[in-house]
Parts: structure tokens; sequence; C-alpha cells
């Protein structure tokens, strides 16, 4: 019946059989909604909460639904609110549910990428896992590459796909296509219907797997047979959930955090490493509280932008390929460096040989696979990041308040200095938008320097992949986390649009910008009409460097500057037209001097309720610095076209 993801060991051992309600606040929480928030019992808050409907936990009589009525009211149970998707032959069983209820609203999209996208970046802003509904053989494979984005980030999402009936697997049937097996390898866990009977609890399971541990993306493949609206079945949700082998960390060992501390008092030159898993296993709160405590320097990840705010003058920007020149100097020469919720990848670590050589490192992570994966780590901690660094934060400051020199703070007083002085000297320029020379090319940092001005720094922003990513991701500074939306472990262009769009179905209130390319904008550019069918006024930035830049970029530091298909020859669509053809808004501009009266024009009161696109037109020859040299240490960037660090 069910069949697990491939290349993560995530399923390890057996479910907690008892689920109570819970208190608080938090994604699955939400006043007024109908809803009970469910937690482990004495884990209250330490990771995603399930969702039953009220009436499920009363004794009522059982309904009688066919299998499609059932998969609708199993996502009602759930929580869900959208379900993003394309219809089909094999699902028109489960679409015809979808109409005769009015809980849960369906949103056409216009390429089921997009679907996925959407339903990623819902789950991104929220918290809460995005749903997808696609239908059999090429509706199922187009959804692959938004199934594998979200598998790459840890996003938890679940796609149902329509299947043909159960008789016809097999026999090389109208849009068969083997669903389970083409997705195993990008999913945390697969389902196949066998039974209608069996709907309830798959749809259970698939949401408590989805959301625990490390969270990621379960595909449901449903048979149109198990979905004929004339064969019904009792209808139970299952308030508790019974699964062999699977029994994610729900707390740190306690050793190991103490060896943690020990390790972490004997610091003279400290750095916490704070990535994605930070923001998915809600610590953002508790990591704060512990780096102020501490009085840490701290970097993320660009999947850990938000975790801690970058306003903070402890903050030392985002790490890696082009993160800071104080973050990678800093991470270099450490003695002892915090790792949480990140998984020092290639973008981060560069040769993992001649990574931070002198740093002893504590590694904290819900999933066992990760640790020690690449970088050993000297204390290895599994759990989840928030009661991990509850328990830290507790053994830290009992420990700090019998003995206050156990924390040496005159050497970090010195190491702070010490970075302070890596900034002034390679550090980002932040006044790019001021210095701005009318008539000259405008430069991409200062178009997201204007927008990060205009804004107000509290816009959810989501961004393609290439150079207008790092340009956003260097110079919006983000407070808060899950305001920043991108696809890191992928790199998925194509992604900014929809993924801005499932943002403003989740806050219809927020202003939402995508930051994007004219490359990456085009891959998803038919989704301009679902934003006109549903009214979503997201505001675009497309930073319009006639190229896909980071090629370009690498083609001129490692080609020689041959441009192979790079350019596009003159191709490309006046955006302006294109999107006034949709309905939306379209403004180009070309002159620096025009650019903050440009982007307040998008952000007014007046255009509040459109969708803008910004055609910026940008300097085709600016490149992204810093930039790791391949095969370097963390030390080794390039800081501009003629020097090197």
């Amino acid at each position: 019946m069910c069949s697990g993801g491939g290349g993560r060991a995530r399923i390890v051992v057996a479910f907690p059989q008892g689920l109570v309600p819970g208190s608080g606040t938090g994604p699955w929480s939400q006043p007024g909604s109908g809803r009970r928030k469910w937690s482990v019992p004495g884990l209250e808050g330490s990771q995603p909460h399930m969702t039953v409907q009220s009436h499920q936990v009363k004794d009522t009589a059982v309904e009688r639904l066919s299998g499609g009525d059932m998969l609708i009211r199993a996502l009602q149970d759930s929580g869900v609110d959208y379900i993003f998707g394309y219809p089909g032959g094999a699902a028109l069983h489960i679409y015809d549910a979808i109409f005769k209820q009015q809980r849960v609203q369906h949103i056409l999209v216009r390429h089921e990428q997009a679907a996925t996208h959407m339903a990623d970046g819902y789950a991104r802003a929220t918290g809460r896992p995005g749903v997808a509904l696609v239908t059999s053989g090429p509706g199922a494979t187009n959804a692959i590459t938004g199934i594998a984005t979200a598998f790459m980030d840890s996003i938890p999402m679940i796609v149902i796909s329509g299947q043909v009936s159960n008789e016809l697997i097999g026999t090389d049937s109208f849009q068969e296509t083997d669903m389970v097996g083409i997705s195993r390898p990008v999913v945390k866990h697969s389902f196949m219907i066998k039974d209608a009977s069996e709907i309830p609890s798959v749809v259970r399971k698939a949401f408590y797997i989805a959301t625990t541990g490390r969270p990621g993306p379960v595909v449901i493949d449903v048979p149109k047979d198990t979905t004929d609206p004339a064969v019904l079945f009792d209808y139970v949700y299952p308030e508790t959930v019974k699964m062999r082998s699977y029994s994610p960390a729900t707390r740190g060992h306690s050793g190991q955090i103490r060896k943690a501390v020990d390790l972490l008092l004997t610091a003279k030159r400290p750095v916490i490493y704070a990535g994605g898993g930070v923001i998915q296993g809600e610590a953002c709160e508790v990591l704060t509280e512990l780096t102020r405590y501490l009085e840490f320097p701290i970097t993320n990840t660009l999947m850990g932008l938000g975790c801690y705010p970058a306003t903070d003058p402890l903050f030392l920007g985002m790490l890696g390929m082009h993160g800071t020149y104080e973050a990678n100097m800093a991470m270099h020469h450490s003695d002892v460096i915090l790792a949480v919720g990140a998984r020092f990848d290639d973008r981060v670590t560069n040769d993992p040989s001649k990574f931070c050589p002198n740093a002893r490192i504590v590694h904290i992570d819900v999933d066992p696979a990760t640790i020690s994966k690449i970088i050993p780590a000297e204390v290895p901690i599994v759990g989840p990041a928030q009661p991990v660094l509850q328990d830290m934060l507790a053994a830290l400051r009992e420990r700090i308040g019998a003995d206050p020199e156990l924390l040496d703070r005159s050497a970090h007083q010195h190491w702070r200095q010490q970075i302070a002085g890596w900034r002034r000297q390679h550090g980002l320029d932040h006044k790019m938008m001021e210095r701005a020379v009318p008539g000259a090319s405008i430069k991409p940092q200062a178009v997201v320097q204007c927008l990060y001005q205009v804004t107000g720094g509290e816009a959810f922003v989501t961004s393609d992949v290439g150079q207008h990513q790092m340009f956003a991701a260097q110079y919006y500074h983000f407070d808060a986390p899950r305001r920043w939306i991108n696809s890191g472990g992928l790199g998925t262009m194509g992604f900014g649009l929809p993924s801005a769009m499932g943002v403003k179905f989740a806050f219809p209130d927020a202003v939402v910008a995508c930051v994007t390319g004219e490359g990456s904008i085009q891959m998803n550019i038919q989704e301009l009409s679902t934003c006109t069918q549903y009214g979503l006024p997201v505001k675009v930035i497309n930073l319009n460097n006639q190229a896909l830049g980071m090629v370009k970029q690498w083609q001129d530091m490692q080609y020689g500057g041959r441009h192979s298909s790079s350019t596009y020859q003159d191709s490309l669509p006046d955006f302006v037209r294109l999107v006034e053809s949709y309905g939306h808004v379209g403004i180009r501009i070309t002159d620096p001097a025009d650019l903050e009266a440009a982007m307040r024009e998008v952000f007014s009161d007046k255009l509040r309720d459109r969708l803008v696109f910004l055609d910026v037109s940008v300097d085709p020859d600016e490149h992204v610095y810093p930039m790791a040299i391949k095969g370097g240490s963390m030390c080794d960037m390039f800081l501009s076209r003629t020097e090197q660090s």
C-alpha cells in the first residue's frame, strides 16, 4: 500500500499512540476556524501540529461517503483551506466532490508545476502543509519538479495524483504513469490507494508524515475507481495514527546537550550557523534569545534567512558561495561552531577538506542522516531545534549564572571587533541606491535596496533562481521568519511567481513581492492568467539584464567570456504589453532617477488591489560578489572582477 521515499533516512521507529488537545498559538491553531490543535503529550509547541475538525471528536453517527467525497472530507478535517490543481480524466470524481462542498477552495492553475509551487509557497509562509491536486500521466509528471523543490528544502506538502483505475494499472492504458515510482526519489513518503476505505487513514498519515520530523512532500496516488461516486463507505477520520517504524525525534539527548554546553563555554571565536531547520522547527524565538544571551555572532544559510533578525548587530549576513565577506571569514577562523538546522551543503562548505580547519562543531538536526554526513560533528544532537535549544539555553543560564567567568566575554568582544573590521574592509555596499547616478545603468542591488526601503522590510519576498535571487538575499534584510520564500536546494527557475501567489492566498492582506529575472519569469508566466481569475495583487519586480545572468557570470569568470546560449538575441517580449494583455499593470524603467518613484507607485494605495509588473532594465554586466573560489576554503573569495581575498 505504501512506499517510502528514497535518499534520506527519515522513517525510523513507531508513532506515539496518543494525541491530546493542546493550547497556545501557531499556524495550526486558528481562532474561529472550528479546528482543534493537537500535540504530542509534553511536547506542545515543539513540532508542527495536526488538526482535526471539532465534530470529529464528538459522538456522531457515521456518514457513508464515496471515495471522492471521503478524500475531500479528510482534507477538510486535516485543516486544508486551499487545493491548487488542474483537472483531468482520472481526477474528475475528485473534482466533482470538490464542487459539492464549500469549505475547501480549489485554485485552478495553468500548469501543474505551478500548482506545486503555489502549495509550496503557501507552506513556507504559514508552516502548514500545502496541497496540490493533479491528474494522471502528464499531469502527474508535470508536478515532479515542484515536488523535488519541496523535498530539497524540507517543505511539508501533500500532492494528490489521479491515477487510472486499478484494473488498468500495468496495461499501459491512456495517461497511465507510475507516479509512486517516478516520485519515489523526491518524496518523504508515498501512498497508493488500493481500496477506498483506506482514504481517511491514508490522508491522516500523509499529513502527519509531511509535518513531523524533517518535513517533506508526500504523494497520494488515487486510482479513479476508488473515487466512484456510486460506491459508498463508512467515513471515519482517525484521531490517532498508527504506523510501524516511524517515530521522529521529539527531544535531544540530555547528555549530548550538556556536552554541547561544555564546548560552547570553551569558545574564544564562536559562530552560530543557522539554517532552514530553525524556521521549519519553529525555533527562531529561542535561537534569538540564546544568541543574544551569549552575544555570539550568527550567520544564516540562504534557507535560514529571517530566523534571526537581519538588522541585529550580531548578525553577519548570509554565508556561503555568495555570502558576506565577514560571515565567511568568521566561519573560517572560528574555533567553535554551533550549527542548527543546517546541512553543510556544498554551497556553504566549498571544499569540505578545507572547511573551518580549527573549528569544533556542535550539530543539531532533527534528521540523523544529515549529521556528520559531510562535515564531522564533535557533538551531534538529534532532535527538533526548538526543544533542543530550549534545553541548551536553560543549561547555559544555570552554568553561567553560577559562574559568570565561564563565558570569556573579553575574548568574545575582541572577536566581534575582528569581525567588524572585516565588514568595514569588504562588507556589502548598502548605499548603492543613494549613490545612483541619473542616466547611468541601474544596479540590481539598488533595486533590491529600494524595494526594502519602500516596503519597510515588511514584505513577503519570493524569488526565482539566479543573480536576482542572490541580490535579494544579500540586500533585503529579513527580520522575521517565513518572509523569504525561495528555492534553495533544487534551484528551480519558475518558482517565484506561483510561490508568491501561494503566499498571497495565505495572507491576502500582506504585501507580497516576487523578485525575478526575465529568464525565470517566463517559465511560469502563464500564471498571470490565474492571478487575473482570482484577483491576486502580487507585485513582480523583474531585474531584466537581457541574459541568464548567473550563467553569463560564470562564463565571464571561467570560460573567457564566451556567452554560449546565455543571451536572448533581442527575442524578449515587451513585458509591459504582455502583462497588460492579462489585465494587469506594467511599468518599465531604464534610468536610476526613476527607480524610487516607480517603486513607490508599484506599492501605492491606488494600485493596492492590482498585480503590478515593474520591468527594470539593469546593468547587464553586473556580477554577484562575493563569490567563492571553486575548490577553496571559506575564506577564498572573489570580491570583484579584479580582486580576490
